[in-house]
Parts: structure tokens; C-alpha cells; sequence
């Protein structure tokens, strides 16, 4: 079953503007399934890097693997053959012919060798995650997420609710097309399969001396510290290797997507702000498997659970600006007095605090931190908790109440 992606629209409208478009994203989360399901009934080729033969041939004939596969042309896993990227660049200069080239990769564009110096000013970048719950269960067109309150009620009105134990089935499930479609119901196989396709192919390509047993050991100790400030030392103590090799190989899971981090927000009024980033898996679902968490039950009554439910909300926040195209502009905040902001949303000149909250029962008393930007040079505008209440309401005229599922 074929999951209609938000971000459909604007590949259409970009392929009539621009000669290349490039989708990255983590793999498995529909990039190709959505770039071929746009494609059916045009005369655009497919080829795939994974293919070792059509890799070879991109990597030691570029200007031969376009006369095969001629053009308009999807290219999937791109950034196997950066030797394409010149090609692909002189190809554009000479024909201008809007859509020519798609093109998708499963790492991250800013650390994609080549792609900048070749295609900059040609190419049109789009960032897919996995599946949002917006497209999960609203199947209405997604826009960012922001704190205005007549977008919210709109949306509250055609939005599938959650309760308590439905949001944490959604957060223990994951968002990977391949388990919410129903491809694949058996969810620890399918994990365990991703995380051996991903250290044995993608792992291995950026650092080939990668020992798998050790990595999967790593990656689960980056896991179990997901909605926490990076601490590399304890990572790497966990998973029994030095600190310049834990510092590596998270820089091996941003490449791919499957972390991002969320940095400090700071200015020259905010002096006594921590600098240490938080770190965030992009899917729930994959850091629940590595964690090893059976059930959605033992899940919402264990010690992670409210870790678990912010790196949710923070991710679905994220989904909503990369669907539309945007940049999110996502940082927090924790001082050390110990005051924290769980999410600051800087947009249109004014920081917008949120809080994210398990509770059903929000207060002012959640709020509290968000006075501390007061003293930033940008206003302040509105802000939020993010919770388990079932109807979108407000705690002030500045505050609002905000259900997790209209995130």
C-alpha cells in the first residue's frame, strides 16, 4: 500500500523550475518509492547504484552511463559515484531542460562529497524522513508546524486523535513506510535487517575497518542517551571504544540521518547557556528496537518513556518543516541554573518556547523557563506545551496547550 508523501506537490512544482532535484534522507523512508510513483507514465530511466555493474560503470565512464540510460532519468543512491556530479553539471549548463535529472542519496547533503562544488545554484535539495504522522493519519497536505493558533483548530478538525497508549503504539512502531504500510509485519526483524544493511553496506563505505558487533554495541549506547545532551565519553565507554572513535562514528550516523542533533540557542545576553548539543534519532522506532523495548506497555511505564515521547514530538516538528522544503530552525535551551527549554522555534523575527510534556495536566508551572528569554536581543512570541491533553486550549494568552497528535 502506497503512502501519499506531502512533499509530492513539491517535487512537481521544483521539476518544472529546476534541472536536478536531489532527495536525500536515511534509506528504507520511501525516497525512491515516492520519486517512481511520480514517475509512472513518463518516459524517465531508473537506475540504481546499489547495482554494483551500473556503479562501475558511473564511477569509471560517466559520460557512457548517460548514453545508456539516456535522460530524463531517476539516479538512486547517488552519492556512490560522485563522478557523476561534473557530468550531470556540464549536461545541465548545455541542455537548461527543467526535471532532467532526479537523483537520490542516503546521506546527508552537506556531507555528500562533491555535490556542492559540482551542482551549486542547479540543484534543487529536499530532506525526506520517514513517514509523519500528518501522512500516517491525517492524509491532508502538510504544512510547517507552527504555534498559530487558526492554523491548529483547522487542522484539530480533520487530525486522527491519539490517547495515551495510541501515541506511544505510534512512538514503539516507528514511521518507516515499509512497517506502517503492513510490507513487513514482524517490526524486530525488519530492524534487525536495517541496522545489518546499514553497517554492512553504508558503514563499511565511509569506514571500511567498521567491526559490525562493535558498532551495534555503539549505536545502542547512542539509543538509550537519545533526548540527552551528547556525551561522548559515556558513549564511549559503553560501547567499549575510545572517544576519537565514538566521535567518528556518530559523525557516521548523522552522515546517513539516522541522528540529528538539536544545538544550544544562544546570544551575547544568554551568557551562562550550556553548548553541548542534544541528540535525537529520526525515527522512534529504530531507537525503541535498539533499546529493546517489547511492547508499547512496558514502553510507556519505563524510565525512557518521556525521552521517548520529546524525541517524537522533536522529530514530527522537524518532518513538518523538511516536507514543505524549509529549513527548520530548531534549537533548546538549559542554562546552568539548571533552567531548560525543551524546543526553541525561531521563525519570522521571534523565538517560540515549547515545552513537551507526557502529562495530561499542563501548568504554569511548565512554563516557568520560558521567562529566561526575556533577556534575548530576538522578542519572544507564542509558545506551547506539547502534551497528552486531549483538545487544543491555552494556559495565557501567550501559552498555548497543545496535543501531541496535531504536532
Amino acid at each position: 500500500m502506497y503512502i501519499k508523501r506531502d512533499m509530492e506537490p513539491l517535487v512537481k512544482a521544483l521539476s518544472v523550475e529546476y534541472p536536478a532535484i536531489l532527495i536525500t534522507g536515511p534509506r528504507q523512508v520511501g525516497k525512491t518509492t515516492m520519486l517512481q510513483k511520480l514517475m509512472e507514465g513518463t518516459n524517465r530511466s531508473y537506475v540504481t547504484l546499489d547495482d554494483l555493474t551500473a556503479r562501475q560503470l558511473a564511477k569509471t565512464d560517466p559520460e557512457l552511463f548517460f548514453q545508456t540510460y539516456g535522460t530524463p532519468i531517476l539516479i538512486d543512491e547517488v552519492q556512490y559515484a560522485p563522478e557523476l556530479f561534473t557530468y550531470i553539471k556540464i549536461m545541465v549548463d548545455k541542455n537548461h531542460t527543467p526535471g532532467e535529472f532526479w537523483m537520490t542519496g542516503s546521506q546527508a547533503f552537506k556531507l555528500m562529497h562533491g555535490i556542492q562544488e559540482s551542482l551549486a545554484g542547479r540543484v534543487a535539495i529536499l530532506n525526506l524522513s520517514s513517514l509523519s504522522q500528518n501522512e500516517i493519519y491525517n492524509h491532508c497536505t502538510s504544512q510547517p508546524f507552527r504555534l498559530n493558533l487558526q492554523e491548529l483548530r483547522e487542522k484539530q478538525a480533520t487530525a486522527k486523535s491519539a490517547d495515551l497508549m495510541q501515541m506511544f503504539s505510534r512512538i514503539w512502531t516507528g514511521s518507516m513506510p515499509a512497517i506502517v504500510s503492513g510490507t513487513y509485519t514482524n517490526r524486530n526483524i525488519f530492524y534487525s535487517s536495517y541496522i545489518s544493511t546499514y553497517i554492512d553496506r553504508d558503514v563499511k563505505e565511509l569506514s571500511p575497518a567498521v567491526d559490525s558487533l562493535n558498532f551495534l554495541q555503539f549505536i545502542t549506547a547512542v539509543a538509550a542517551r537519545t533526548s540527552q545532551l551528547l556525551n561522548i565519553a559515556e558513549i564511549a565507554r559503553d560501547a567499549s571504544i575510545d572517544q576519537i572513535t565514538a566521535k567518528k562514528w556518530l559523525g557516521i550516523l548523522e552522515t546517513l540521518g539516522l541522528i540529528f542533533y538539536l544545538r544550544p540557542y544562544s546570544n551575547n545576553t544568554l551568557k551562562r547557556t550550556i553548548k553541548t548539543p542534544k541528540l535525537y534519532f529520526t525515527d522512534t522506532g529504530l531507537a525503541v528496537y535498539l533499546t529493546k523495548w517489547s511492547s508499547t506497555e512496558t514502553l510507556e511505564s519505563g524510565a525512557m518513556n518521556g525521552a521517548f515521547f520529546e524525541n517524537y514530538i522533536v522529530s514530527e516538528i522537524i518532518k513538518s518543516y523538511y516536507n514543505a522544503g524549509q529549513e527548520p530552525f530548531l534549537y533548546y535551551y538549559r542554562d546552568k541554573d539548571m533552567k531548560e527549554i525543551d524546543v526553541i522555534m525561531e521563525s519570522d523575527g521571534q523565538l517560540h518556547p515549547i515545552e513537551i510534556k507526557k502529562s495530561a495536566s499542563p501548568n504554569n508551572g511548565m512554563i516557568k523557563a520560558f521567562s529566561v528569554l526575556d533577556k534575548a536581543t530576538v522578542p519572544c512570541g507564542t509558545g506551547a506545551v506539547i502534551c497528552m491533553k486531549n483538545e487544543l486550549s491555552a494556559l495565557s494568552r501567550e501559552n498555548l496547550i497543545v496535543p501531541a497528535w496535531l504536532v
